[in-house]
């Protein structure tokens, strides 16, 4: 063994790092490794596992708990071919309901599934998928790195929604409704997957909220027409995940910064834009901007009393600040390891403490929770 750890993120520390618990909103995190083979924790506001899954299949991103105290979960379905260089990392295929003690309730399986789903909690599922354009389609699109579709192909993202049986009773593509001149790649980035639907989210007035990654944009889409009834104006995000809809209705987002237009430093940012002037009315931003800089995955959840949990995805960092960006907890995850498929490592030879998203429940949100007062 080296009397030095290489591994910069481990040798840093891990575990509790910074708790203020008058300021915090308290409560019980919930994440998944995503180098894992299937476990799923719940730490108390110290750090400490109070529940733990463990399941037969790598994370497909994230878990989190439906209001009936079940857990909902992407796993990585096995022994599926590379579409593409990436789709190994973020693939799922494999959508469960799991009850606390391990009993899987019902489960879809989409070989095509990726990056996100919503359980509605009554057995409807919402999620993102892929379909292949070649030809004249996959030509239309705009943008990105010339001949970097791998085979000619340019894999664009559908949304489907499919009822408690797993019957499809609802469908969005790409390749129907987008307009290519409007969302374009960046020019930078690869023309493998377009435009890398990375989150899909019901909203309040019954429409469709996604995050369109690779070309940085946060749209509403009508449920009733396809059609892009919102968007975030351009240069608001860059690379973004995890948009949320907050009850004043606007919308928290977790800006990565790559590609960030007028800035030569990058940095990652959480914001929340007003839906009806598009204008950002709040941030939060490291006070050292470049010391918080996540250039891939990241989550945001406003909590109950106002204060924000923040995921640095690919630092495993999970971090809660109050309304006027004070941080009252701080968690490195302490959970490391290499990603089995060969094609990801490839990509990602380190081993990373990632978790795609993290979320906090209070103890009324988990009845099922045993833990002993004291």
């Amino acid at each position: 063994m080296p009397l030095v750890d290489q591994n910069q993120r481990r040798r840093r520390g891990t575990g509790l790092m910074a708790l203020d618990e008058d300021a915090s909103y308290g409560g019980y995190t919930l994440f998944a490794p995503l180098t894992g083979g299937g476990e799923v924790y719940l730490i108390d506001l110290r750090g400490a596992v109070v529940h733990q899954w463990n399941l037969p299949y790598r994370p497909g991103r994230h878990a989190r708990i439906l209001p009936n105290g079940n857990l909902a979960y992407s796993g990585v379905l096995p022994d599926e071919p590379a579409l593409f260089p990436m789709w190994h990392k973020y693939r799922g295929g494999i959508m469960q309901e799991i009850a606390p003690d391990g009993t899987v309730v019902r489960e879809h399986r989409d070989r095509y599934q990726h990056h996100d789903a919503y359980h509605y909690g009554d057995g409807r599922l919402l999620y993102s998928a892929l379909e292949p354009l070649t030809g004249e389609a996959a030509a239309a699109v705009r943008g990105g790195v010339p001949g970097s579709e791998p085979g000619g192909t340019v894999w664009a993202d559908t949304i489907v929604e499919v009822d408690a049986e797993g019957d499809m009773v609802w469908e969005w593509k790409v390749s129907e409704h987008l307009d290519r001149e409007a969302f374009p790649l960046h020019p930078d980035y690869s023309r493998e997957h377009y435009p890398l639907i990375n989150s899909v989210l019901p909203t309040s007035d019954g429409n469709i909220l996604a995050s369109f990654r690779s070309v940085s944009a946060v749209v509403v889409i009508s449920r009733a027409t396809g059609e892009i009834i919102w968007r975030s104006e351009p240069g608001t995000v860059s690379q973004q995940h995890c948009p949320t809809e907050l009850e004043n209705g606007n919308f928290l987002v977790f800006d990565n910064g790559v590609f960030r237009p007028r800035w030569d430093v990058p940095f990652s940012r959480v914001i929340e834009i007003e839906r009806a002037s598009g204008t950002i009315v709040w941030e939060y931003h490291d006070p050292a901007r470049e010391s918080f800089f996540a250039p891939f995955m990241g989550s945001a959840q406003r909590l109950p009393n106002g204060n924000t949990l923040v995921t640095d995805s690919p630092a495993g960092r999970l971090f809660e600040v109050t309304a006027d960006g004070y941080l009252c907890w701080e968690y490195v995850v302490p959970f490391f390891g290499g990603y089995r498929e060969e094609e990801v490592r490839k990509l990602f030879p380190s081993e990373p403490n990632a978790v795609f998203r993290s979320y906090r429940y209070s103890a009324q949100e988990l009845p099922w929770l045993d833990v002993p007062k004291g």
